[in-house]
């Protein structure tokens, strides 16, 4: 008998604390065919990143298993009027295609934003905003939503407290950077990253050194000025 690529989970929910069912991706079907420079995977069935989403059918809650596990009062009544009486409660624990995970990433960002959220979660949502679409071939939302995670990575950078994982956050915000066409603030912040000496994350700092010399390559063949940095 086949494995089905999809199984289920129960999960509680943190407003209401109904127990609902959601799908997850089965971890021997979660291997990308291919993944981009800023980490977006592809996929041959079913993508994990669709079922990131848990959305409560009670509620209407959306959130992901890094959002805060408890919500305070304030929170419950923040969500409730700005979300909970005005949408439409559905079910969203079964197969998901393309339409039906950007309404629940959306969801979850709007959840996210309403209760005061981590900024990294915000990040995260808008960063996987922007993979949806490019699924899509949408250049135009992709990069309005790259936009907008990049200015909530810097935020994240500036102001939270990453515990080690600095080189993959700025790496990270070197190619959103590049990926707008801001060259000059990629070529700074892979700079960084190549060195900084107290960085010993290898994989981070070879990236930067891949994204870097690309970078240099793309602005030869525009035939554009190269900074300082980058003639050094």
């Amino acid at each position: 008998m086949e494995l089905e690529p999809l199984y289920q989970i129960k999960v509680t929910c943190s407003n209401c604390e109904d127990t609902f069912s959601t799908s997850r991706v089965r971890p021997s079907f979660k291997r990308a065919v291919r993944t981009d420079t800023d980490f977006c995977g592809y996929y041959r069935m079913e993508n994990p990143d669709y079922y990131v989403v848990r959305i409560c059918p009670s509620c209407g809650y959306a959130s992901t298993e890094n959002f805060n596990p408890k919500l305070s009062d304030l929170q419950r009544t923040r969500f409730q009027e700005e979300i909970g009486k005005k949408i439409i409660r559905r079910d969203y624990g079964g197969h998901r295609d393309w339409e039906t995970a950007l309404e629940a990433y959306k969801l979850a960002l709007l959840c996210a934003q309403t209760i005061g959220e981590k900024e990294k979660i915000v990040a995260s949502l808008l960063h996987h905003i922007a993979w949806l679409y490019r699924y899509q071939e949408n250049r135009e939302q992709e990069q309005r939503f790259l936009k907008y995670s990049l200015d909530s990575y810097v935020r994240v950078f500036e102001n939270e407290d990453m515990q080690g994982s600095d080189a993959r956050l700025m790496y990270l915000i070197g190619e959103l950077h590049r990926r707008i066409g801001e060259n000059n603030d990629a070529v700074k912040w892979f700079s960084r990253v190549i060195n900084d000496k107290k960085i010993m994350d290898a994989a981070m700092i070879r990236a930067c050194r891949e994204q870097w010399a690309l970078l240099r390559e793309e602005m030869l063949n525009e035939g554009l000025e190269l900074t300082e940095e980058m003639r050094g």
